[in-house]
């Protein structure tokens, strides 16, 4: 069905995705899990360093900024319209940096975090090694049909 994209860019960078592409990757999540019968709302805030670290210290107790952070909506009462997931934060400069360090595309590397957050509020989580075998296994199909390389697969220099 589709999901909507609220998308803020608060990070001062102005050469960022657009929110179709958000949405193209959001919804090869929930169509390749099967969730695709009914349209969803997901929140993506794309921050700079001071919010991310902000953030990640406030809701996760860990000093510094970090790529990704997923806020899913719980205790939602039931409504019409779209099913809310929930908010990605996503730091632009730790993203592009780690993508220089990493030897990744860029694009690639926005689509990644994406899924990795998209799964995180369906759910999935990588604190144990088998939930990280299994969330890293589900990237890298669903990136592949995005037409992107497996992210925990790439060759550095």
């Amino acid at each position: 069905m589709g999901v909507i994209i609220e998308l803020s860019n608060e990070s001062g960078q102005s050469s960022v995705p657009a929110s179709s592409d958000f949405a193209q990757w959001s919804e090869a999540v929930l169509d390749y899990l099967d969730q695709d019968e009914e349209p969803y709302e997901l929140g993506i805030r794309l921050v700079n360093e001071a919010e991310s670290a902000q953030l990640n210290e406030s809701y996760r107790h860990k000093k510094g900024a970090t790529n990704v952070l997923s806020f899913g909506y719980t205790d939602i009462p039931v409504q019409t319209g779209p099913r809310l997931l929930g908010d990605l934060a996503i730091c632009v400069p730790v993203l592009e940096r780690e993508a220089a360090e990493q030897n990744k595309a860029l694009q690639a590397h926005w689509a990644h975090l994406t899924v990795h957050g998209m799964l995180h509020l369906l759910g999935y989580d990588h604190q144990q090694d088998t939930e990280a075998e299994a969330m890293e296994l589900l990237e890298g199909v669903i990136l592949a049909n995005l037409g992107y390389a497996n992210p925990y697969h790439i060759q550095h220099d």
